[in-house]
């Protein structure tokens, strides 16, 4: 339970689809009046969103590769469906290692004197496929992911480097599944989260 803020009352855990029935039947007397129309929109979102996942479910289906590239942990059909649209071809990289600068999710390098900075990435290729790598990333190292290799190292980086090191953990984690995922479409094998083989 969490607190409703000023009224000290307190509303159920609940997934964003029940949010607002949850919360509605949470919510004391004297506010439920006034929150009505904002508890009307949430449930006509959450209609919506329901409509647009079987939408994006329906458009899976014409891609079977689609499974294997959702293999990982925290990567839902939407993004393996985009992954695999953006990328078109699997056979244009040599090495599955070559997917993450080609989404812009290798850092820039400042190489002066003795000094070798990491800048931010470079955001080459497609913005929205990198989003949506690196909200992936921000599952997988979030408190409800499985446990994984990748899931370890990313909690791992992430405690080095400072006060950038969450940040840059978590496009390290997006650029390492980019390749994951391309290796996992070009051998067609079967994702294990322990003990996998990695691509880089």
């Amino acid at each position: 339970m969490t607190p409703a803020s000023s009224t000290g009352s307190q509303l159920p855990k609940c997934t964003a689809e029940s949010f607002h029935r949850k919360a509605k039947a949470a919510v004391p007397d004297e506010l439920k009046l006034a929150l009505e129309p904002t508890f009307r929109v949430l449930g006509d979102l959450a209609l919506e969103i329901k409509e647009y996942d079987r939408s994006i479910t329906r458009v899976a289906k014409r891609y079977p590769d689609v499974q294997l590239l959702s293999q990982p942990d925290g990567v839902g059909l939407l993004t393996a469906l985009v992954y695999l649209l953006t990328l078109e071809d699997k056979t244009k990289f040599k090495k599955s290692r070559s997917v993450g600068p080609f989404l812009g999710l290798r850092p820039k390098k400042d190489q002066s004197g003795d000094s070798d900075k990491q800048l931010r990435i470079t955001k080459a290729g497609d913005p929205y496929l990198r989003r949506l790598l690196v909200g992936s990333a921000n599952f997988i190292l979030g408190p409800f992911a499985a446990d994984s290799d990748l899931r370890r190292w990313g909690l791992e980086l992430s405690t080095r480097g400072g006060k950038n090191a969450k940040r840059r953990a978590k496009v390290a984690v997006a650029r390492k599944l980019a390749v994951l995922m391309h290796r996992l479409w070009v051998t067609g094998e079967v994702y294990a989260p322990l003990g996998y083989q990695k691509a880089a």
